[in-house]
């Protein structure tokens, strides 16, 4: 699919500033791996992280720290060749049956059939807003960074800098919001080849095992919560700057786009799962 010459500008741009932003993180001092038998590793001085998935056991990790609300960037490369069956999920999430959750998951495929990224919100343990998207590059080629805002105002997720996903803060017109429950990050890699591929139908194949998925450049500038109080002062200072960061008509122009061109599916628009209408944020967006 072709890309503007506008478009193509500003991506090369984003990643420029993307990369000359970011510090090296060292993960060591961010994440502790929480399962998987040795399946997750950190690598380089801290400087990169690996999970794994053999037909044993998958393998994730969990961040040190609590956030509630912060803008959230994270590199990663995903698992190469036939990943049909894996699901690697990235996501930040609070604890309980009335969960908060912000989701990305990638489901794997078969070699030169494109993965699927898949988006989700949950707020007091109810999901049911999934969104869903092919990528317009190759995710398993280079590390890409893949991007949390979470404020009062709304959640945005963006790709290399490129906002996908908006789901706005609608508490005033009765839409729950996650905004009282600080969350841990997490990721892990696991089988899911009874859904992830073509519903069910393609499972993993073993032989291609271990599969490997890898993260990166891990920047976080978040309100860290820590014994019930937040790490952020009300002094607005610059470096806190994204709570009150919102999309702007270039953003919102730039979601549009890549909703056009590479949503596969969005639950505002199932009317067969929701027959009697969508839920109401979809009309009030």
């Amino acid at each position: 699919m072709a890309f503007s010459p506008m478009f193509t500008c500003f991506l090369g741009i984003s990643l420029l500033f993307m990369a000359a932003a970011m510090a090296a993180a060292n993960l060591n001092q961010d994440f502790d791996l929480t399962w998987g038998d040795g399946r997750a590793k950190i690598l380089q001085n801290g400087q990169l992280l690996t999970l794994s998935l053999d037909k044993t056991s998958g393998s994730g990790f969990k961040s040190k720290n609590q956030y509630l609300f912060g803008k959230i960037d994270m590199q990663l490369k995903l698992v190469p060749g036939n990943s049909a069956g894996t699901v690697t999920a990235y996501y930040l999430s609070s604890l309980g049956s009335a969960h908060d959750e912000i989701d990305f998951e990638f489901l794997g495929n078969l070699s030169g059939d494109p993965y699927i990224l898949h988006t989700n919100v949950f707020t007091r343990g109810k999901g049911n807003r999934e969104q869903q998207f092919y990528l317009w590059f190759d995710p398993t080629k280079d590390f890409h960074t893949y991007s949390v805002l979470w404020n009062s105002l709304s959640i945005i997720f963006s790709v290399d800098g490129t906002p996908i996903r908006e789901f706005k803060n609608l508490e005033s017109k009765g839409v729950p919001y996650p905004k009282s429950q600080p969350m841990w990050i997490y990721s892990s890699l696991w089988n899911a080849d009874d859904w992830a591929t073509r519903g069910g139908l393609v499972k993993a194949d073993w032989s291609q095992a271990p599969f490997t998925a890898s993260y990166r450049n891990f920047n976080a500038r978040a309100c860290v919560w820590t014994s019930g109080s937040s790490s952020c002062s009300a002094s607005g200072s610059t470096n806190n700057s994204w709570l009150s960061q919102s999309l702007d008509g270039s953003g919102q122009g730039r979601i549009k786009w890549v909703q056009k061109n590479y949503m596969i599916y969005n639950y505002c628009t199932d009317t067969k799962r929701f027959p009697q209408g969508p839920p109401p944020e979809c009309s009030m967006a």
